[in-house]
C-alpha cells in the first residue's frame, strides 16, 4: 500500500533591522511556523533564527532551509512566504541556474551559497512555492513577521522546532486589537488519509 507524504504547510518571515543605515550591522532573523493537520486539529511548531548582520533577502532563503530541513522524512510542502525574492528564486530561477551550472546571464548570483544549500534541501520533498501579500491581514503571515522581528532584536534561535504561540498570539490579537475575527481555521484542501 502506497503512503503520501504528509502536508506540512510553512508560513515564514524575515526581519532586517536598520537597512537604512550605512556602515553598521543589520541584524536579522528569519521564523517559521510549520503547520500539519492530524486527527482534526491543527498541529503547530514554530522556528527562528537570526543574524547579527545580514539583509532581507539572506533571511528569507534561511527561513526556507530552516524550514525545510527541520522536517523529519518526505513531505509535501505548501511554502507561504511574502518575499517575492525567495518564491520567484526557488520556483523560476534556481531551476535555471542549475541548468547554466549555477550561472546567471547578468552576473553573478547573489546568497549563491544560500541558493544551493536551498536547492539540495528542498530537493527532498515536494515543494509548492506560494506568494502572499505582506501585513494584508493573513495573521499567520503577522505571527511569523513578530516572530522574525523578535529573533533580530534578541539575536535569538530555537534550535528545534517548539510547540506554537500562534494560538495564543491569535487570542490577544483577537482579544486586545480586535483583529483577525473573521479568521476561521478549516482543514486543509488536500486531506490526508
Amino acid at each position: 500500500m502506497a503512503t503520501t507524504a504528509p502536508l506540512v504547510i510553512v508560513h515564514a518571515d524575515e526581519s532586517c533591522l536598520g537597512n537604512q543605515f550605512a556602515g553598521r550591522d543589520r541584524p536579522g532573523g528569519a521564523a517559521v511556523l510549520l503547520e500539519h493537520w492530524k486527527d482534526g486539529v491543527w498541529e503547530r511548531r514554530d522556528l527562528w533564527t537570526s543574524d547579527p548582520s545580514t539583509t532581507n533577502n539572506r533571511m528569507a532563503i534561511t527561513s526556507a532551509i530552516l524550514a525545510l530541513g527541520a522536517l523529519k522524512g518526505r513531505c509535501t510542502v505548501r511554502f507561504v512566504s511574502d518575499s517575492q525574492y525567495l518564491v520567484k528564486g526557488a520556483s523560476e530561477w534556481m531551476p535555471g541556474w542549475k541548468r547554466r551550472g549555477w550561472k546567471r546571464k547578468g552576473g553573478p548570483i547573489e546568497n549563491l551559497d544560500l541558493w544551493r544549500r536551498l536547492d539540495r534541501i528542498a530537493a527532498r520533498h515536494d515543494v509548492t512555492w506560494e506568494w502572499i501579500r505582506g501585513h494584508a491581514g493573513d495573521p499567520r503571515n503577522e505571527y511569523v513577521n513578530d516572530l522574525a522581528q523578535r529573533a533580530a532584536r534578541e539575536l535569538s534561535a530555537a534550535s528545534a522546532p517548539v510547540p506554537s504561540g500562534f494560538g495564543d498570539w491569535l487570542e490577544e490579537q483577537r482579544d486586545e486589537k480586535e483583529l483577525y475575527l473573521d479568521y476561521f481555521e478549516f482543514a486543509p484542501p488536500l486531506e490526508e488519509e
